[in-house]
């Protein structure tokens, strides 16, 4: 992704996937810590947190898709 987003894709919709697909991951890095023995209170709500976590990874696979669909269009033209 670093290497992605260093590179100052000229494409919107590059941008917009890579964007999606950055946030998305640290949103899923945040929920799943909260997962974590050490940091689970009385107060965490898992069926929340694991929604999140779902919600999370298919934004994901959402943004590989389309940074998959891009590149292969651009490749073919």
């Amino acid at each position: 992704i670093c290497f992605f987003l260093s590179q100052k894709p000229k494409s919107e919709l590059v941008r917009t996937s890579l964007r999606l697909l950055t946030s998305s991951a640290y949103r899923l890095q945040s929920e799943c810590k909260k997962t974590l023995p050490v940091e689970t209170c009385p107060t965490t709500d898992i069926q929340l947190v694991t929604q999140q976590v779902i919600q999370c990874a298919y934004d994901i696979a959402k943004a590989a898709k389309q940074l998959v669909t891009i590149t292969t269009k651009e490749n073919n033209n």
